[in-house]
């Protein structure tokens, strides 16, 4: 709409006189709270992102490797392509989610971290959003590592079968 539009476009004038102004300053690095804030704010989407990638990579690897398995009687290769396919299904599950992703982290009510444009430039920020993003993947693969616990049961009657 246009009144979004103008709105808009007076925050960025807005933001681009306040960024003007700053460059002239010298501006104090962050404080550890805001660094804190920027950690956090980072990292909650990517264990969503995380724990969905590995839950649907585990879940649709799985189900493909037991139908190729079953259908070609070939567990090594039908291993490997249903980790690729498994991989796949989840990446492109990944593109689907993640505006939803994105919106249940802002729901969660942490807001964007109050910094300065040339704060927000600052190697300290960049380290500490960038910490926050691989631990928190790393923390979300942890946590969709879950469906294991469900499939070692079929995978031994699978092999009992054979």
């Amino acid at each position: 709409h246009s009144t979004e539009r103008s709105c808009l476009l007076r925050e960025l004038h807005r933001f681009e006189s306040i960024a003007i102004a700053q460059e002239k300053l010298e501006v104090a690095p962050p404080s550890p709270g805001q660094l804190r804030h920027v950690f956090f704010h980072n990292a909650l989407p990517f264990v969503g992102f995380g724990f969905l990638d590995n839950a649907i990579m585990i879940a649709a690897g799985t189900q493909i490797e037991l139908s190729i398995g079953v259908v070609l009687g070939i567990s090594t290769m039908a291993g490997k392509t249903a980790a690729a396919l498994g991989n796949l299904v989840s990446d492109l599950a990944g593109l689907g989610l993640a505006g939803y992703v994105e919106a249940l982290a802002s729901r969660l009510g942490l807001s964007i971290p109050d910094l300065t444009p040339k704060q927000a430039d600052m190697w300290q920020t960049r380290l500490s959003a960038h910490l926050g993003k691989a631990i928190g993947v790393t923390v979300g693969c942890i946590l969709g590592m879950f469906p294991l616990l469900f499939f070692g049961d079929e995978e031994e009657k699978l092999e009992e079968k054979n």
